[in-house]
């Protein structure tokens, strides 16, 4: 079967018999008619963040493809996606642009941690579902205060636990300098550092420096770390200032052992920007397949996705991991719909993203699954360590899973 595989199908979700119940409830289903379902979604395809909008379109083009199969359930699938410019002020303007004008069903795939964090609340008042967002900040896997947001990626603050025992582990004494970005992003990173050193902490981080998503460089944090003397670095960078990063610790010749956050593992989009071998030895933590990596070419999951890409989406970089994300996001849309069946309110369609049970959407690496519950809104919970060797990240160790405090 071309495009999506048959065991991403639910059993038993065929259309429905409509009722007059039904019928009547649908008539009253915000964004949904008997023919179509409006989704609403917004990402940067300006500004600092503009790299991360291949995610978004590789999202959009994932419906092309089932559109073209015939929908779900016999209604097309109308993606309206709108750019903030990874600007929070502009994804409140946009957002309710989307809810209150274009009506759409629900929110998937919305890109970033402040912009998100700028209509968290805002979607909750008016219980509109915030599905799959595009960060790993722990803040969006609250149920209990925030029941109509739900994550995708791994919490930040776990990716911050294992980098500190990684360290820990392989390099006891290690002097560790920290950057991050100034928002919930950077923060989550520290946040799993502190749970990890405890009130060692001051003693073992001798230096920490942030930025701000729009400043221009990072060169001057760079320097301010190495002259700090740290040995060890743990980033927290979005993949702008890290290609900037890897870039400037590279001419200035400081070489310390260096954990990446994945959201900038991206070889087409921060590797190979940076220079590939200036990034040899940094450590990152994945989950999804790298579509560029040989290790990968025989597996069937990447050769679907490649499939995909070739026809709905033939611009795309295969070693841009935000294509291979947006597709991920697609796949679990995809899964809410289909169990939500005839009843596409807003509320099954939360009480459907909360249940989702062992859902491989092939693009994960062997062993992860996506699975929700109502008190589990963090659908991926493992990683694998891996270590850039100036062409692939090399796979290493066992998976990871860690629980944020």
């Amino acid at each position: 079967m071309t495009g999506i595989s048959r065991r991403h199908m639910v059993a038993g979700s065929g259309a429905l018999a409509m009722t007059a119940a039904s019928a009547r409830a649908l008539a009253e289903t915000v964004g949904v008619t008997k023919t179509e379902i409006k989704i609403g979604n917004t990402s940067a395809y300006s500004g600092p963040a503009s790299a991360y909008s291949t995610g978004a379109k590789s999202f959009i083009a994932f419906f092309d493809m089932i559109n073209e199969q015939g929908g779900v359930n016999g209604r097309k699938i109308k993606i309206i996606t709108l750019d903030d410019g990874y600007v929070p002020s502009k994804t409140v303007e946009v957002v309710r642009r989307l809810v209150e004008q274009d009506q759409v069903a629900f929110i998937a795939a919305p890109l970033g941690t402040a912009p998100n964090s700028a209509i968290q609340k805002y979607l909750n008042q008016k219980k509109v579902p915030q599905l799959f967002l595009a960060s790993g900040a722990d803040k969006f896997a609250d149920p209990q205060n925030f029941p109509w947001t739900i994550g995708w990626a791994p919490s930040y603050r776990t990716e911050g636990q294992i980098y500190a025992k990684y360290i820990m582990r392989e390099r006891p004494n290690a002097k560790i300098g920290v950057i991050y970005q100034n928002d919930d992003l950077g923060k989550d990173y520290v946040l799993g550092l502190k749970d990890v050193f405890g009130k060692d902490y001051d003693k073992k981080v001798i230096k920490q420096v942030s930025y701000e998503v729009t400043d221009p460089t990072v060169d001057s944090q760079v320097l301010t770390l190495k002259d700090s003397g740290a040995d060890a670095l743990v980033s927290a960078c979005t993949p702008k200032f890290a290609a900037q990063l890897i870039r400037r610790a590279y001419d200035i010749a400081w070489q310390p052992l260096h954990c990446m956050s994945n959201v900038s593992a991206s070889v087409g989009t921060v590797m190979k920007p940076a220079g590939p071998e200036k990034g040899i030895g940094i450590i990152t933590s994945a989950y999804i397949k790298d579509a560029s990596d040989p290790a990968w070419k025989d597996d069937p999951g990447v050769i679907e996705f490649k499939a995909f890409s070739a026809k709905y989406n033939p611009t795309a970089d295969m070693g841009d991991s935000s294509n291979v994300v947006g597709y991920g996001y697609a796949i679990t849309t995809l899964q809410v719909l289909q169990q939500c069946g005839e009843d596409l309110s807003r509320e099954n369609i939360m009480r459907q993203a909360a249940n989702i049970r062992d859902l491989d959407p092939k693009i994960l690496f062997p062993g992860i699954m996506i699975n929700t519950s109502p008190t589990n809104f963090r659908p991926i919970r493992k990683m694998q360590l891996t270590r850039w060797n100036g062409t692939i990240w090399e796979i290493f160790g066992e998976l990871l899973e860690g629980a944020p405090v």
